[in-house]
């Protein structure tokens, strides 16, 4: 499936998979089908890259989902929304896990210059050379198409760690730098789960039998993984993440806007659609920051949809607004353009724990401080979030009050 970066091509896979989201979904959602080359997967979704983009919202994904079905036909895909939400609460409220990992990365990272046998591992994994027909296969994949399915990924993660011995935060980054719904929540927390970290002491091992069966409807037949780790010990790590819950942005209110002002636009917010602005931004900045995924390049389809998503989306509001777009790029600085156009006041989407904020705060966080830039965060997080305080069996229980809240009620 090629994915394009636009809300009408979102729009137009989520209407297609709405009559799959029920029983369908739950029956067929752990098959690794392989790849299509024409049409998308009939048994998953693949919304998630333009979810992660912020092209659409996870709350317009529930409404649609929940016009059609009820909340017990549509259960599983609910929660697979949630797991999302849920994943971005959890590292909200525990960033120093994504400072650990960003770390323990660098560290890893050069561990590999120093160390050829460990390099040579590394290559012959990323390169899909390890002798290990199922995993060899994911890899290739990822880096052509920047997509796995989700089953694929953990059994992927498992792979890395447990039968290959490598450090899980450069397989967590071969992730990061290539899956085009790449996000440092869901990826990170997934990668610690597997490895026991996130769920402490409980491991995910991937098994031939589980692989050959969950692939049987690939193009070639069943997926081989000989040799796998049939043990698997949970890792470890010295530092303790404690929970502290953040101070989350209230609703925005229209007495809080001073205008004239501008609308940041970034990786995980690429759509003005569902920001429901009262007053119409004088500028849009689009400020895509891909390639600060990680120190090493990023594939080519994870860069393409990034930059192509935040663009179409800038170009979109200023349609929308009648007003000019300005890049807000590595070569330049916000003040600058603020400056040039006039302005002092900015209005942005939330910037979540992860790489896009490391990118863009530094600049933004003066004017944060005295009140010249205010960010945006979706009612569905606001309401979520909170209940992210460990596993995710506390969210689970909440989803019904939840949706409740937010006026979102089943079919």
């Amino acid at each position: 499936m090629t994915f394009s970066p636009t809300r009408n091509a979102a729009l137009t896979r989520l209407n297609e998979f709405l009559p799959l989201a029920g029983s369908h979904y739950t029956s067929n959602r752990n098959y690794d089908d392989g790849v299509p080359r024409e049409e998308a997967r009939r048994n998953v979704s693949q919304l998630s890259p333009w979810l992660h983009a912020g092209v659409i919202s996870e709350k317009e994904v529930l409404e649609a989902v929940l016009a059609k079905h009820s909340l017990d036909e549509a259960d599983q895909f609910i929660a697979e929304v949630f797991w999302r939400v849920y994943f971005k609460g959890y590292l909200e409220q525990r960033p120093s896990i994504w400072l650990a990992f960003c770390k323990q990365r660098t560290a890893a990272l050069g561990d590999l210059e120093r160390n050829a046998g460990l390099q040579t591992a590394y290559l012959e994994a990323v390169e899909g050379r390890t002798g290990i027909e199922a995993f060899n296969h994911w890899a290739h994949e990822l880096v052509e198409t920047g997509y796995l399915h989700n089953h694929a990924r953990m059994w992927f993660a498992s792979i890395w760690i447990f039968t290959l011995k490598l450090d899980w935060t450069l397989g967590a980054d071969f992730f990061l730098r290539h899956l085009i719904d790449a996000d440092a929540a869901s990826n990170t927390l997934s990668w610690r789960w597997v490895g026991g970290l996130h769920t402490k002491g409980k491991t995910y091992l991937a098994r031939a039998d589980n692989i050959a069966r969950y692939t049987a409807n690939q193009s070639g037949g069943p997926l081989s993984a000989d040799r796998l780790a049939e043990e698997a010990d949970a890792l470890v790590e010295m530092e303790e993440h404690n929970r502290s819950v953040p101070d989350l942005p209230a609703p925005l209110k229209i007495d809080q806007i001073t205008q004239p002002y501008a609308l940041i636009l970034h990786d995980e917010a690429a759509s003005h659609v569902y920001l429901n602005l009262p007053w119409p931004p004088a500028v849009v900045i689009a400020a895509a920051r891909p390639s600060e995924r990680s120190p090493c390049p990023v594939g080519s389809p994870a860069e393409a949809f990034a930059r192509g998503a935040v663009q179409t989306g800038a170009e979109a509001a200023s349609k929308a607004f009648d007003c000019e777009v300005v890049n807000w790029t590595n070569d330049n600085d916000l003040a600058s353009i603020l400056h040039e156009a006039g302005l002092e006041h900015v209005l942005l989407p939330y910037l979540p724990t992860g790489w896009t904020k490391d990118a863009l705060r530094p600049q933004l966080q003066p004017m944060l401080t005295n009140g010249h830039a205010i960010e945006i965060l979706d009612d569905l997080s606001r309401a979520t979030w909170p209940w992210a305080k460990a596993g995710f069996f506390g969210i689970k229980k909440k989803i019904g009050p939840i949706l409740s809240e937010l006026g979102i009620i089943g079919h």
